[in-house]
């Protein structure tokens, strides 16, 4: 084996990687930054390991409550409960996603856990800014509802094929609204984030819209607990 010309070849391959990585628009990053600290620190969000949101809805006509565990880097769950009655779950344990519905566990549709393969952290605001993951590009401002926004574009890497358009409010830092292009199979395509608040050190959105129509599907946290109350077992 030509051991120096292996050793080139590697080289010349991390010298690639260096430079794709310092390729990120530094603007770009730089407002996802200054959102990390707003939420809290970028130290501090990445010492997150779980998280745990019950959120309350109207679906059909009566209320009903978006349970969603997390767990780093990629495992999740989403429960639809109507008072203290799980009637749909579905989750991905890191390799496989399910579904659980009248008592019947089934193997889900994967493209529904499509994005999960990306996935390295529970805040995107992280993986956005690993260039293994995403490129990232300023596009500018944009108003959306009276504010001025700082509009970003997140391009998924290699097989990752997720487009994302990102706003993050000019006063407060925090993102604002997002558009999906690409994404998993029956996920959101647009969703406003608002009314922020602070639960212990994190700061957090805690109402959500989907949809830009004032009447579209909208949900709001009633309770978000990070590091307790999530735990394997969850997602087995």
């Amino acid at each position: 084996m030509n051991y120096s010309k292996f050793y080139f070849v590697l080289l010349l391959a991390l010298f690639s990687i260096s430079i794709n990585a310092q390729q990120q628009d530094e603007k770009a990053v730089a407002i996802i930054n200054k959102e990390l600290d707003a939420m809290g620190g970028k130290n501090f969000i990445k010492s997150i390991k779980t998280l745990y949101t019950n959120s309350e809805t109207q679906m059909e006509g009566r209320t009903a409550n978006w349970v969603v565990k997390e767990m780093k880097p990629n495992i999740g769950s989403f429960e639809i409960v109507y008072g203290e009655r799980v009637v749909f779950k579905s989750w991905y344990d890191g390799k496989v996603g399910y579904n659980l519905s009248s008592g019947q566990k089934t193997v889900a549709n994967q493209d529904n856990f499509k994005d999960k393969a990306f996935k390295k952290n529970i805040f995107n605001e992280l993986d956005y800014l690993d260039p293994s993951l995403y490129k990232l590009e300023y596009l500018g401002t944009e108003d959306f509802e009276s504010a001025k926004c700082h509009k970003v574009k997140a391009t998924g890497i290699g097989d990752n094929k997720k487009v994302e358009f990102l706003y993050f409010d000019d006063k407060t830092s925090f993102l604002v609204k997002s558009e999906t292009v690409k994404g998993e199979k029956d996920s959101f395509a647009t969703v406003v984030y608002g009314d922020y608040k602070k639960f212990n050190k994190l700061t957090y959105f805690t109402t959500m819209r989907f949809g830009v129509d004032k009447d579209s599907q909208s949900a709001k946290i009633v309770e978000l607990l990070y590091n307790e109350k999530v735990s394997e077992k969850d997602f087995q």
